[in-house]
């Protein structure tokens, strides 16, 4: 299916039955890293699978930024007259699921965020200076991006009111101390640290990322 936003034509595929869960994919993926999981949750969600602006099957666009995109999910939601959607987003995105709750916090009633950073500085060292190398040969907008987005302070994220779960890998791309910070800075956060678990090994096409939703979901006052 597609919706027109005002900056972009959204690819989504949905499925399943009982409270919308809306899933967001990484830098450079669609929706398809979500097949394995999408069965499972779909047995108690109303699933919507996104493909972010310039990804997958939706529109291209000239420039990148997650403000844009957290906009179009926004404008999503209430196209679709979703009812106080849970939304999960991998990596980039988890920002655009942060920045939902800081921009449109009365359209959700909960986040589930894996592998997210709030800014460029809570990359691995060593991740980060691999991007400049290749964004430095590429010019790609995605690890631009990646680069200098996003800038989300501490004053931003105590302002979001619903609860939200920061999930991330003991090997993750992103540094933990970073998203320990996240979820200590938002009133309802709380963080899930996954030992062994590399930045996408248990989200990318793998069914474990179900039950680490919905076990997430299941402890939030919602």
């Amino acid at each position: 299916m597609n919706y027109q936003t005002s900056g972009a034509n959204l690819y989504y595929e949905t499925c399943g039955n009982g409270r919308p869960l809306i899933l967001l994919h990484g830098n450079g993926e669609s929706h398809a890293i979500f097949e394995k999981a999408i069965p499972r949750l779909a047995k108690r969600y109303t699933v919507y699978a996104v493909d972010s602006r310039g990804h997958g099957n939706s529109s291209p666009v000239n420039e990148l930024h997650y403000e844009e995109m957290a906009q179009d999910v926004a404008e999503l939601i209430r196209g679709l007259r979703l009812e106080k959607p849970i939304v999960y987003g991998f990596s980039d995105g988890g920002i655009i699921a942060l920045l939902l709750g800081i921009r449109e916090p009365d359209l959700l009633s909960g986040i589930v965020a894996s592998g997210v950073n709030a800014n460029p500085k809570g990359i691995q060292f060593v991740w980060l200076t691999l991007f400049r190398l290749f964004y430095f040969f590429n010019r790609s907008q995605l690890y631009r991006l990646m680069l200098t987005e996003p800038d989300i302070t501490k004053e931003m994220l105590e302002t979001i009111p619903v609860p939200v779960s920061v999930i991330g890998g003991s090997k993750d791309m992103i540094r933990e101390r970073h998203m320990r910070w996240i979820a200590d800075c938002i009133p309802n956060g709380r963080f899930t640290r996954l030992e062994g678990e590399t930045h996408s090994s248990y989200v990318v096409n793998n069914e474990k990322l179900a039950e680490l939703i919905i076990g997430c979901v299941e402890t939030m006052e919602i």
